[in-house]
C-alpha cells in the first residue's frame, strides 16, 4: 500500500467523481481508477460504489476514510516537521468560522499577520454553522474553527512561549494541554456575553419597569432566535425547559444582526448576545436584561484534542490564541 493509493481514494470520495478527482490531482482519470482498484485488491474489499452516476463510498470505505486522511496528514506532517527544524515552516492549514465571528474580531488582520510571519503556509477560510464546523474538525477537513459552543465551557490554558531553533527562525510551540470537551475538542473561549431580550420600544415587555425580565415572561412570546446548530439556541432551550415551558420560535437566523432587525420590525422578541441590540438606536430597539445568568453566548477557537496537529496548524492556533485572549482576561 502506498500513500498515493490513499491520496487518490480520498480525492475520489471528496469529489464524488473519478473525473473531478483526476482534475484535482492533475493526473489521468485512468490512473486514478487504477490506483483505487489496486488499493481495493490489496485490502480485499470494495471501497467505492461505482454503480450510480455519483461515486459513493461503501460502509468499508467510510470506515477506512478517516485512517486514510490521518495517514496523509501524518506524512505531510513529517515534511513540515523537517522544514520547521531547518527554519522554514510550510504546509496547509484550513480554518473555519461562524458568521458572528466576523463581527467580534478582525480576522483578516489576524490572518494577514500570520501570513507575514509564515509566508510559505497556505491558508483557507470557510464559513458555516457550528455543527458543520465541528463535523469538519472531527473529519480532519478543518484544522481549527471559531465556533459557538453551548453551555459552560472551559478555556484552554495559554500556550508556552515559542522556542527559536538553531537557524534563528521562530517557530510555533506546541500548545499547553488544553481543556477538552466530551466530544474530543479543545476550546479556547474568546467571547462570553450575556444573552438579552431585544424588543421594539412599544412592546409590552419594554413598558414594564424592572431591572431584569424573568424568563417566564417569554412563555407566550414569539421568539427570534438562532437555529439549533448554534450553541446559544441550545442554551436558550435548556433555560426555558428549566423554567417550565418550551420556547415558541417564530424566526431563525444564524446572523445576530438579522435577529435584531427582525425584532426592530416588530416580529417578536430576539434573544441575542448583549452587544448586538446596541447597534440600533433606542428609539428602534430596547435591550432587556434577563434574570437567568446561565443565558450566555460564547465563541471559542476549537481544534481536535485527540489528534496530532501539523506544525502549520499548531502555529496558526498559537497565533490566534495569542491574539485573542481567553474571555475574561485583560
Amino acid at each position: 500500500m502506498e500513500l498515493r493509493h490513499l491520496q487518490y481514494f480520498v480525492a475520489v470520495v471528496e469529489e464524488r467523481s473519478f473525473t473531478r478527482a483526476a482534475e484535482r490531482l492533475h493526473v489521468a482519470q485512468s490512473g486514478v481508477s487504477a490506483q483505487v482498484r489496486q488499493l481495493e485488491r490489496e485490502l480485499g474489499q470494495t471501497l467505492l460504489d461505482r454503480s450510480a452516476r455519483t461515486v459513493r463510498v461503501t460502509d468499508v470505505g467510510a470506515a477506512v476514510l478517516p485512517y486514510a486522511r490521518a495517514a496523509l496528514a501524518a506524512a505531510a506532517g513529517v515534511r513540515e516537521v523537517v522544514d520547521e527544524h531547518v527554519g522554514l515552516l510550510r504546509g496547509r492549514v484550513a480554518l473555519g468560522m461562524v458568521t458572528s465571528a466576523a463581527d467580534g474580531f478582525d480576522l483578516p488582520a489576524l490572518l494577514t499577520a500570520f501570513h507575514r510571519r509564515f509566508p510559505a503556509v497556505d491558508m483557507t477560510l470557510s464559513e458555516a454553522t457550528s455543527d458543520l464546523l465541528v463535523a469538519a474538525l472531527r473529519a480532519g477537513r478543518l484544522d481549527a474553527a471559531i465556533v459557538a459552543p453551548a453551555g459552560q465551557t472551559a478555556s484552554a490554558p495559554a500556550a508556552p512561549a515559542a522556542a527559536a531553533p538553531q537557524s534563528g527562525v521562530p517557530t510555533a510551540a506546541a500548545p499547553a494541554p488544553p481543556a477538552a470537551t466530551a466530544d474530543g475538542l479543545a476550546l479556547h473561549v474568546v467571547a462570553d456575553e450575556p444573552l438579552v431580550a431585544a424588543v421594539r420600544p412599544d412592546h409590552p415587555l419594554a413598558k414594564k419597569r424592572r431591572a431584569r425580565v424573568p424568563l417566564t415572561a417569554l412563555r407566550d412570546q414569539p421568539l427570534i432566535s438562532f437555529p439549533r446548530s448554534v450553541g446559544a439556541r441550545l442554551t436558550i432551550e435548556e433555560a426555558c425547559a428549566g423554567a417550565g415551558f418550551e420556547p415558541a420560535i417564530a424566526f431563525e437566523a444564524s446572523d445576530p444582526n438579522v435577529l435584531v432587525k427582525l425584532a426592530a420590525a416588530g416580529l417578536g422578541v430576539a434573544i441575542v448576545p448583549a452587544p448586538y441590540p446596541r447597534q440600533l438606536p433606542p428609539d428602534r430597539l430596547r435591550t432587556l436584561p434577563l434574570d437567568d445568568d446561565r443565558l450566555r453566548g460564547r465563541l471559542a477557537l476549537a481544534w481536535r484534542a485527540d489528534a496530532p496537529l501539523s506544525p502549520a496548524a499548531r502555529a496558526l492556533i498559537d497565533h490566534l490564541r495569542g491574539a485573542l485572549p481567553a474571555a475574561g482576561e485583560p
